[in-house]
Parts: structure tokens; sequence; C-alpha cells
């Protein structure tokens, strides 16, 4: 019998496990992969998650890697780019795009360090109920052998397809089309310094450093666009990146060293993450589309936020039920501004006249074009920065500049 048993051992799954293993539960934690293995990714950890990195002491672990630190993004419009150094969350100044192969086998050891029990190449088949309660799981090893164990929660972090939350029938709801799909591979011999991201009518790119001195090149289309766009995959990523013909030309001059990955599969929802015995964290509980790359993070705050939930109510200090609902309210009232906001940049639409008019004012702005880069990094919550009175000083000043 254990306390806790977690299916899925990624970004979501393997924190949940160890914070939870660290207050001296007795967890087990089940993947249907092992590890190291690759998984498909938008790679960047913002400073947010890098703060949850250092409270859990993997920071420095993470950095030793020799992942490169990333503290600055440039967003080229086309006329112009908006450069600056990303704010701070804290005192994490930098960011990191880590190869999901190392991120992932960093956190699987650190759980198991924590005590946590892993069972790799372990496939959950089915949730066992006691009554309307979940009561434990039914996997299968990879010799085929049936596995049923019990504990007294079950916490789902088994990603977007999630099969813990099909059995539980998890209610959906803020739930958006998927807008875009996305491609990307790893490049060497590519100049790059920070991360740089390029929207263009109907398309979006973005290049940011990770391990062994490679760029991640990334480059999504329209959703309907996708079967037009499997075909000629190499084809079409190249001339999209032609949009932006310094970049592409970058691109030629380095070498790509991987295959091709990507997905259509960029749906945007909320469900409901707990009930009768059973929880759900990260994917399996909330995902939007890529484009403002904050899925690890999400995790990573999620995953403090359901261990907070859990343990409270395994040691009785608050009801079980009761401190899961707390963690969704929180969940939500810290995703839903940029959910919102990242659904609305996921469509690849042209700017609006009026974001038009705040890119101008934004270029001889530089504190402000940082807040701006901080709302994509997660580090500037974006209704403080688009509030009336925020973007009132900032036409006001540009206004002001025009004058001398």
């Amino acid at each position: 019998m254990y306390d806790v048993i977690v299916i899925g051992a990624r970004c979501a799954g393997s924190p949940t496990a160890m914070l939870l293993a660290r207050k001296g539960y007795r967890v087990l934690l089940v993947d249907k992969a092992s590890f190291p293995s690759d998984h498909l990714s938008t790679h960047w950890i913002h400073q947010p998650g890098v703060a949850c990195l250092a409270r859990w002491g993997l920071r420095e672990r993470l950095a030793a890697t020799g992942c490169p630190p990333i503290t600055s993004m440039t967003v080229d419009l086309g006329p112009f780019a908006l450069r600056g150094t990303l704010p701070s969350a804290g005192a994490i100044a930098e960011g990191y795009c880590p190869r999901r192969t190392v991120l992932d086998k960093l956190l699987v050891d650190a759980a198991v360090e924590a005590g946590a029990e892993l069972r790799e190449h372990c496939s959950l088949q089915d949730l066992l109920w006691d009554g309307e309660r979940v009561s434990g799981i039914a996997a299968r090893s990879a010799a085929g052998t049936p596995i049923r164990e019990q504990a007294r929660i079950v916490i789902g972090a088994d990603g977007v397809h999630s099969l813990v939350a099909r059995q539980v029938q998890a209610p959906v709801y803020n739930a958006r089309p998927a807008f875009q799909c996305a491609y990307y591979s790893y490049w060497s011999g590519v100049e790059l310094s920070g991360t740089e991201f390029y929207p263009r009518e109907r398309r979006g790119f973005g290049v940011l450093p990770t391990h062994q001195g490679l760029t991640c090149i990334v480059v999504g289309w329209p959703h309907e666009e996708f079967h037009t766009y499997r075909a000629d995959v190499e084809g079409n990523f190249l001339k999209t990146l032609d949009l932006a013909p310094a970049l592409a030309e970058r691109v030629r001059q380095g070498r790509r060293e991987e295959r091709f990955s990507g997905t259509a599969e960029l749906y945007n929802f909320f469900r409901r993450p707990y009930g009768p015995g059973w929880a759900l964290v990260g994917d399996a509980g909330y995902h939007k589309d890529p484009i403002t790359a904050q899925g690890i993070s999400d995790a990573f705050r999620d995953a403090e936020l359901v261990a907070e939930a859990v343990d409270a109510g395994l040691t009785g200090s608050q009801p079980l039920e009761e401190a899961l609902a707390s963690y969704e309210q929180r969940r939500n009232e810290a995703a839903m501004p940029l959910y919102e906001f990242t659904c609305q940049l996921a469509q690849l639409e042209p700017p609006s006249p009026a974001m038009q008019q705040l890119f101008a004012a934004l270029r001889h702005n530089q504190e402000q074009t940082n807040r701006f880069l901080g709302t994509l990094a997660g580090t500037v919550p974006v209704p403080e920065f688009f509030a009336p009175e925020n973007l009132g000083q900032i036409m006001g000043a540009a206004a002001r500049s025009e004058t001398f």
C-alpha cells in the first residue's frame, strides 16, 4: 500500500513524487518510458521554473550539465526588433532550454534520491476503484506481467492524452481549439545570443540555445495547414525561415544534426484536476499552445501546488478534497491570464493597430521593453503590463520623446 502513486515521470510527475517523498510519504512513480529518453518539448524553463529548481536544490545540478543560461530575448517584428533583458523572478535572472534527455533524467533521479520508488517501462492499464473512489492502479510491466498496486491517492501526470483523466472522466472547461502546428530540430554552427522570436503573418518561429552547442529552431503554422506542411517538412520549414532573411542565412551556414519533430496536437484546455482518490498535474490537468513556452515552468509550479494540497489532505490538517479544490483555484488564478494571452498569440494573426502602436512606442523605452518581454517569460503579469495605466505611461513617454 502506497500513500501516493504518480503516473508519468517527466516534468510534472517526477517533481510531484520528489516533493511528496521528501515529506516522508511512500511514493510509487511509474512511466511507460525509461530514462533518459526524449520527449516533444519547447525546452524553455523560464525564470519562475528555474526558481522552483532552486527551491528544490536542483538549479546548480542543471547548470552543471552545460546548458547555456538565457537572460535576454529578441522579438523581431520585421521592420524593427525589440531586444532586452528578461526581468528576474526574485533572485533568479536566468532561464534554460535543456534537452529533455537531460532534464527528465535529472528530475527522475531527484525523485528516486528523495525516496520515491521508480518503475520504468510500466504502462497504466486501468484504475482500481473502491466504490466511487480511486484506490490504485492496474498496470503492466515491459515483460507483460500484470501489476496491481493500491494507494491513498493516484496522481495523473501522464500528459495531454492522460489515461487517468479519461478513466475518471475529468470535466474539461475553458477549452479552445488547436490554433497551430509546430516542428523543430537542432542545428550546429548557428550564431546566437539569447533567444530570438520572429512573429510573421500566419507564421511564427523561435531560436533557442540548448546543450552541446546546439540551437533548437521551432516553427509554427496555422493548424489547418498541417497536412500540407507535413508533405515537405524540411522545404516548408526553410521557406518559413526565409521570412527572416538574416536568420535564414545563419541557419543555412549551420548544419541540421537531427530529424524534425512535430505535432498538431496543441490543444488548449483546463481539466478539473481532482476527485475522490485522484488528482491531475501538469499537461494532464491544463495545457496551452507552446508559443509562450510555459509548459515546463507551469508543470513545476503545479507540482508544488498539488504536493502541498496532498500533504494537507493526507496529514488531516485539511480535508483532502477541500485542499485539492484550493489547488485548482490557485492553479487557475496563476495560469488563466497567460493562458488567454497565449491563445491570442497562437492564432498567428498580424498585430492589431493598437499593438503596432505599442510596439513602436516600446522601441525607445528599454525599461518597458524588458517588461513586455517579461510577459512572455512569465516574470511580469500580463494584466499588470497591459493595464490601461501602464499603456498610458508607455504611449505618453513615446509622445513626449517625439516632441524633442
